[in-house]
């Protein structure tokens, strides 16, 4: 049986896919709004991920999700 190894993605590498994935489906300026809406808020990735995310959401309607959420964070 042959090892299998597990080699995680470089931090570099997820925020890089991660802002490319942002950038596609949002466009650059909801992208940098939203990154900043994290980065400003006292934010629990886990609560809102319970709250806002189904495991069968397209990843349109996730987007959607977050725009609304960050949204109504900056109020």
């Amino acid at each position: 049986m042959a090892d299998i190894t597990y080699s995680p993605t470089s931090t570099v590498e997820l925020m890089s896919r991660g802002m490319e994935c942002l950038v596609k489906h949002m466009g650059i300026v909801e992208a940098e709004s939203f990154i900043a809406a994290i980065l400003r808020e006292r934010f629990d990735y886990t609560k809102w991920h319970k709250e806002y995310f189904t495991q069968d959401e397209s990843v349109e309607k996730f987007l959607q999700n977050a725009t609304v959420y960050a949204k109504k964070k900056r109020r």
